[in-house]
C-alpha cells in the first residue's frame, strides 16, 4: 500500500483539496485497496478547522466527493509511516524538514515537481482564486498517480 501526505501551511486549502482530489482520482482508477491518503499543515493555527469554504465550493463545484476533514498538524512520525509527503509550495518543504528533520529518503517534494512545469501551488487563502488551485492541484495528483502506478 502507498502512503501519500498532502501537505500546506494551515491543511484547510490546499492540502485537503489535493486529499480530495488524489482520493477521487484513485476512486476512478479502482485503485482505493493500494492507497492511503491524508493531509497535514506544517502551522498550529488551523487545528482542528474544516476545511476552507472556497475550497468546498471548488470541489462540489467540479463534482470531487469530500469529507469532514479536520486540519492537524504533520509531526515527525508521519515520517515513518507515509512513502509521500508532499507539499504545496517551497515554503512548505522548507517546514516540513524544519518538523520531520533529515529526508533521508527523499520522500518530501512539491506536488507539482511531478509535472513537466514545476513549481509552487499558490495559497488560495491570499490570491482568492480556487479556481487556479484546482487546476494545478489537479495537474500535479494526476502526474502523481501515473508516476507511482
Amino acid at each position: 500500500m502507498k502512503k501519500v501526505l498532502f501537505v500546506c501551511l494551515g491543511n484547510i486549502c490546499r492540502s485537503p483539496m489535493a486529499e480530495m482530489v488524489f482520493k477521487d482520482l484513485v476512486r476512478k482508477k479502482g485503485l482505493e485497496e493500494k492507497f492511503f491518503i491524508d493531509s497535514a499543515a506544517t502551522s498550529s493555527e488551523e487545528i482542528g478547522n474544516g476545511i476552507h469554504y472556497g475550497t468546498v465550493q471548488k470541489l462540489r463545484k467540479e463534482g470531487v466527493p469530500f469529507t469532514d476533514h479536520r486540519s492537524r498538524q504533520i509531526t515527525k512520525h508521519d515520517y515513518k509511516e507515509f512513502d509521500y509527503i508532499i507539499g504545496m509550495e517551497e515554503r512548505n518543504i522548507i517546514n516540513i524538514l524544519r518538523i520531520i528533520g533529515d529526508d533521508k529518503e527523499q520522500k518530501v517534494c512539491r506536488l507539482l515537481d511531478f509535472t513537466d512545469n514545476p513549481r509552487d501551488i499558490a495559497d488560495p487563502w491570499y490570491t482568492g482564486n480556487f479556481d487556479k488551485t484546482y487546476d494545478d492541484v489537479l495537474e500535479g495528483c494526476k502526474a502523481l498517480l501515473n508516476k507511482i502506478c
